[in-house]
């Protein structure tokens, strides 16, 4: 087993805590998420083709959200005080705001920035990790990981090339090969099972988990703050929308923390497969960030114009943003305690419930609809912690 080659994995007992230079690397996404919510809002408001336009978006956002999820299982698998590591992580952090910066004309003219950022980034990592651990049994995960990134960036880079129609096709393309790879945990012929080459520091994936879900609220802040401060103060309307975005920020923020966000890391530890249990709390952060950008668009619309017509399209976001983050919410407590609260179903099922009479009603008033539900469950956590004992994870059946 090559010395310089284990030089490069985390050491037992290192601290299991993010560093600082992980916090440096996630000011990016504070932009690159408001990037997306603008352009998400520009897609709600002034263009016709709603729902393709969205769906960009959207692919934009899950492009964002795997290039983070890499880097932070980089860090937590390699150690980060190697040069080799500082430089790879400086290097997502460029390729992340040069795609930020792409963001607004991504499938247009700045396509081929925005791809090949990215590519660039996994194919960097892969040049540079892979070599590093020549002898060593961790070089076969590498190599698999550097094997589907090179797959997907043939239609990330044809895509970029191809004007058109073909251009979506072909990223929807390269982001479901990247996406089920990671799911799957990078299989190829040489690599052995998910459990064996993946090991997991629960502390510290957990903890870059929640501070992902931190920068999202952060972008949330940042969205309505500047809608905000683009009106008059006067105008009573955008006062109480901004007030009850601030609500609703703070509440986000309760939901997610009672109690599976707090005993996440425990239930890491106590599971007998977590490398499933980790890959089910991504696809949960995934559906919750995706929810909170769709909430900052909304709040966006709603402090803007708080009265008058409310569109179809808006509604998709102002309560569409709180379902998707149930959504997610309920899939982290059932990886945490294998059971699902009913106060986040029935929340949800309230929200789509109100969605059709919501036309009917000025946008401000879904808004607070919202705000009222959310509000309803965080009460409901509220008085279950206080009648009932402390609740300790029980992961899931499959994983005992």
């Amino acid at each position: 087993m090559s010395t310089r080659a284990a030089e490069l994995l985390r050491k037992p007992g290192q601290p299991q805590r993010p560093s600082l230079l992980e916090l440096f690397f996630d000011l990016v996404f504070i932009f690159a998420l408001n990037r997306v919510s603008h352009r998400l809002v520009e897609d709600l408001t002034e263009r016709r083709v709603v729902l393709v336009e969205a769906g960009e978006t959207l692919l934009l956002l899950l492009a964002f959200l795997v290039l983070w999820l890499v880097t932070a299982w980089v860090t937590d698998l390699y150690d980060p005080q190697r040069p080799q590591l500082q430089l790879l992580v400086y290097t997502a952090m460029l390729g992340a705001l040069i795609m930020a910066v792409a963001v607004p004309q991504a499938f247009g003219d700045r396509s081929l920035a925005f791809a090949g950022a990215y590519v660039a980034v996994h194919i960097v990592r892969g040049l540079v990790i892979v070599p590093a651990l020549r002898g060593h049994e961790a070089q076969r995960r590498a190599a698999g990981v550097f094997l589907w990134f090179t797959i997907s960036a043939v239609p990330w880079i044809g895509g970029a090339i191809v004007p058109g129609p073909a251009r979506g096709l072909l990223w929807t393309l390269a982001l479901a090969i990247d996406c089920a790879a990671l799911l799957l945990f990078y299989p190829a012929p040489w690599t052995r099972p998910a459990q064996r080459q993946w090991p997991v520091l629960a502390e510290y994936l957990s903890e870059r988990y929640r501070q992902f879900f931190i920068i999202a609220l952060g972008e949330l802040i940042l969205t309505t703050g500047s809608a905000y401060s683009d009106t008059s103060f006067r105008q009573g309307g955008a006062a109480v929308a901004f007030g009850v975005s601030f609500i609703t920020t703070v509440l986000l923020f309760r939901v997610y923390l009672f109690k599976a966000g707090q005993l996440l890391p425990e239930a890491i530890r106590a599971s007998v497969g977590p490398a499933r249990l980790v890959r089910e709390a991504f696809l949960a952060h995934v559906l919750m960030v995706a929810g909170i950008v769709a909430v900052a668009v909304g709040y966006e619309i709603v402090i803007d114009h708080p009265f008058g017509h409310t569109e179809t399209a808006w509604i998709l976001v102002v309560l569409g943003g709180p379902i998707l983050f149930l959504s997610g919410r309920a899939l982290a407590e059932h990886a945490v305690f294998d059971r699902v609260s009913r106060s986040r179903t029935i929340g949800a099922l309230v929200l789509v419930g109100a969605a059709p009479a919501m036309v009917l009603l000025p946008p401000l008033a879904a808004a607070v609809t919202a705000v009222v539900v959310l509000g309803c469950i965080a009460i409901s956590d509220t008085k279950r912690a206080r009648d009932n004992p402390a609740e300790r994870p029980h992961p899931h059946r499959f994983e005992r």
